[in-house]
């Protein structure tokens, strides 16, 4: 990309060459919008002063939730346009896979002038870390290639001689196509891993264990067109119109359209809820098992109970349908009676904890108990509390109380992300990349929460009753914002800066990048062969190389494959497929469903000539469509229609006949009182659980900050802006969408707050500034701010002014050692100094 930069310097500034100046981002020139040219059936479009330029599918590769068809149309090399799905006419049984702003606005972020261009070290980095405590705030230096490579052998061999293998950690996860570190590393003799949920809260574990799937329930529930049969939907923190764009709330809004009812629970009044909810349901954050409880209760005294399924299809709801050896009071109908704790849990009780009115939690179980069929459809937001696992076990169990599973339209579950509206297995899906699976020599593996914690003090848990010593002394990300947006940033700055050798392989310098010693510079997905995308179960995306590298960036595979050159591996360990070859074999194992939905058949049409296009080996063969044609579409979309063989609701086949469809649970059946929960989480090691659905107030949680001096409860939501933390460096986006606290209105004249205002945020484990947004749309006593900013830590006095939610979430490891970001007690206070809109902060240009 720089050899086009200086071509276009070069060249007579006509407008044609402005134009592809302002489209990598020279000077900080800017395009308008994205465009709405119609795709022609060659695929080639003409810009405005009539040159010919071609529409590519374009990765829209980001952790968004949506994954929808992103299509740039390049001249010359240099992207001009980008638009969305117009392969087809629109409708709601086969709608478009349109992007948001964030998709539509990737050449901003892949042509951005803040592009990391070259190499870079430290200037007072020396082989041992030299002038550590100036991570962050120190000048950077170009370096070549060569010299950066040659830095990470030497530093990778010397810390290996020093203090062995353990001490090289490598805190991040990825695709395969994206594990080339892991690689290297198990080759040179292993690393440290971390692990911990971060994404889905504590729903992994206690979904799989409560109902024998192997997943985290995200892909469970109903389908688009089930969602339509339903009476009741309830969206317990969910809001899809924000967290995973692309279709759901359009499908939502279908369902909305067929008669179903929705009511939305949740501390803020979301845009799903502006849009969808008859009722909105304002709580606590931290609380929902509370309410439940309290649903429980009023459903057991009023005889609302669905007591065939429960003896059918249950164990644990009471004392007669105990598992052999349990305890008899360990029965959930006891607990919520209070018939041995002698605490009743009464919507009086509830209300007291969650903030609910006793009387709307009375209301609200009789409809749910009485409407049929009704679903429950989580988001992540109120299970990423700590200590949460009560949560997940209460919902599954509430809905077993009255029959809400297992019949079209109703369920529960977290269908969520990339499965929201769209639950079930995958009706197109790509074949294997052929990669082997990594083998790491050491089982060293360090929980998110505990991580940074690790570093600094030398020890962590590796289950209970084994402490392990650990003495990393090199931290190494890539595909990753770590620092950023694990929970504890501050302690992790702390942590970064005591290594003797921190390396980020990024786009651009964020956080990760900020605090190393060495900076590599990769390639995005614009920049590379392509690959495929899956979003939801209908498409999937054959993305291609749009431009040619920016600067001397690299690969991760490039990057990673040349340090193993230097210590002496050899390169097919670190990457024994080639991409050519991985590429080919995802596109030939491509399967589509049958129509009649008895099985799979091949997706492609390969024939000799396409194979050797690939560059790869292989067979030639015989799919549904050609490769041609998926390569010019970019997507394959299964055709619907309401009623087809496709459609999917989960558990149909055991509650209709659980004796001989039984669930893979121990039992068989769904576990109300779950002991292999309840075992799983005390081998862990870092709190306990009851097998069967408890209120237990979360580490700060609501009950904490009415003792500790941080009265308000924070809640981090997914934000327009941005994906987690990708794309927050975008400027449109920034302009877009500020990053702004909101605060109920109420709260704000006792504080002497009004909207513009400055507002200081503190919790336990740091501070951030920000404005403020003053409504009635987020409950009293609750602040919420967007996840993913990027930390522009103030160093003088020690606050985060852009706002990042890591800075106040803390490093906490409880239960099956997921991360509690929703539970977090913070203070508010005015700011008495000004901040500029970060739209107009200096982008982070470095060379």
């Amino acid at each position: 990309m720089g050899n086009i930069l200086e071509g276009i310097i070069n060249k007579q500034i006509n407008r044609r060459n402005f134009l592809k100046a302002s489209a990598i981002g020279a000077a900080g020139l800017a395009l308008p919008g994205c465009s709405s040219s119609t795709l022609t059936n060659t695929g080639v479009d003409a810009t405005a002063d009539g040159n010919e330029g071609q529409w590519i599918t374009a990765a829209c590769w980001h952790n968004c939730g949506g994954r929808c068809l992103n299509k740039a149309l390049v001249v010359d090399g240099v992207v001009v346009r980008q638009k969305t799905d117009d392969t087809h006419e629109d409708s709601p049984d086969f709608p478009q896979q349109r992007g948001c702003a964030r998709g539509r606005s990737h050449r901003k972020m892949v042509m951005g002038a803040d592009r990391l261009k070259y190499p870079m070290k430290r200037k007072n980095w020396a082989p041992g870390g030299g002038n550590k405590e100036l991570r962050g705030q120190d000048e950077w230096v170009r370096i070549s290639w060569d010299e950066a490579l040659d830095i990470m052998a030497s530093e990778l061999t010397r810390i290996k001689d020093a203090y062995g293998n353990r001490a090289i950690f490598a805190p991040v996860g990825g695709s395969d196509s994206l594990q080339a570190v892991p690689r290297l590393l198990s080759a040179f003799g292993g690393y440290t891993a971390r692990w911990g949920s971060v994404s889905w809260g504590s729903w992994p574990t206690v979904y799989s264990k409560v109902t024998g799937q192997p997943h985290n329930g995200a892909s469970d529930g109903n389908d688009r067109f089930r969602l339509r049969e339903s009476k009741l939907i309830i969206l317990w923190g969910a809001n899809p119109a924000q967290s995973s764009q692309g279709l759901p709330a359009y499908n939502y809004l279908q369902a909305k359209k067929a008669g179903v009812k929705f009511i939305v629970i949740d501390p803020i009044y979301s845009e799903s809820a502006r849009v969808l909810a008859d009722e909105w349901i304002p709580i606590r954050p931290a609380t929902d098992t509370a309410l439940i409880l309290g649903m429980a209760y009023y459903i057991i005294k009023n005889n609302l109970l669905d007591q065939n399924f429960l003896d059918n299809c249950t164990i644990g709801f009471d004392a007669d349908h105990l598992p052999e050896g349990a305890d008899p009071k360990d029965n959930f109908k006891d607990y919520v009676l209070g018939t041995y704790d002698n605490t009743p849990k009464t919507p009086e009780w509830a209300s007291e904890i969650c903030g609910v009115p006793a009387v709307k939690i009375a209301e609200f179980a009789q409809e749910y108990a009485t409407t049929k069929p009704a679903a429950i459809i989580s988001g992540g937001a109120p299970a990423r509390i700590n200590n949460g696992e009560h949560l997940p076990h209460a919902m599954m169990t509430l809905a077993y109380m009255v029959g809400n599973v297992g019949i079209p339209g109703a369920g529960v579950s977290p269908n969520m992300h990339n499965s929201a509206t769209n639950a079930g297995p995958a009706l197109v899906k790509a074949g294997g990349n052929g990669l082997p699976k990594i083998v790491n020599p050491i089982d060293d593996s360090i929980n998110s929460g505990e991580m940074y914690d690790a570093i600094l003090n030398g020890k962590y848990i590796k289950q209970k009753g084994e402490i392990r010593d650990i003495n990393i002394q090199m931290i190494w990300t890539w595909f990753s914002h770590n620092l950023n947006q694990r929970a504890g940033s501050s302690q992790g700055i702390d942590a970064y800066r005591k290594v003797e050798f921190v390396v980020a392989q990024n786009m651009f310098l964020t956080a990760d990048a900020q605090y190393a010693d060495l900076v590599l510079p990769v390639t995005s997905e614009w920049e590379r062969l392509g690959g495929l995308l899956t979003g939801n179960r209908e498409i999937l995306i054959h993305y291609r190389q749009i431009v040619e590298p920016q600067y001397e960036a690299k690969s991760d595979l490039w990057i990673v494959k040349e340090i193993g050159k230097k210590l002496g591996i050899d390169p097919t360990k670190v990457c024994p497929v080639s991409e050519e070859q991985q590429m080919y074999n995802q596109l030939a194992g491509a399967e589509v469903i049958k129509e009649d939905g008895s099985g799979y058949e091949k997706l492609l049409t390969l024939t000799a000539e396409d194979i050797k296009v690939l560059g790869a080996e292989g067979e030639p063969q015989t799919g549904r469509i050609t490769y041609q044609e998926f390569k010019e579409k970019g997507i394959y979309q299964v055709p619907r229609h309401k009623g087809d063989k496709l459609e999917f609701t989960s558990f149909e086949d055991f509650v209709a006949d659980p004796a001989n469809h039984k669930v893979n649970t121990p039992s068989g059946k769904f576990e109300i009182y779950c002991k292999s929960l309840a075992d799983n989480i005390e081998k862990v090691g870092f709190t306990s659980k009851s097998p069967i659905p408890k209120y237990e107030p979360s580490v700060e949680g609501y009950e904490d900050g009415q003792k500790n001096g941080y009265p308000f409860q924070l809640i981090t939501i997914h934000y327009f802006r941005r994906s987690h933390s990708t794309l927050d460096n975008v400027t449109w986006l920034r302009e877009a969408f500020n990053q702004e606290c909101r605060l109920n209105a109420q709260d704000a004249a006792e504080l002497g707050i009004k909207t513009g205002d400055i507002v200081k945020v503190t919790s336990q484990h740091g501070s951030v500034i920000r404005p403020v947004y003053v409504t009635e749309t987020i409950t009293p006593g609750v602040v919420s701010l967007g996840e993913g900013a990027w930390i522009d830590m103030d160093e003088g006095n020690g606050v985060d002014k852009a706002g990042c939610t890591g800075i106040l979430n803390g490093p906490i490891a409880t239960g099956q050692g997921h991360t509690g970001y929703n539970s977090c007690n913070v203070k508010v206070e005015k700011y008495d100094k000004p901040l500029a809109l970060d739209v107009n902060w200096p982008q982070r240009i470095i060379l």
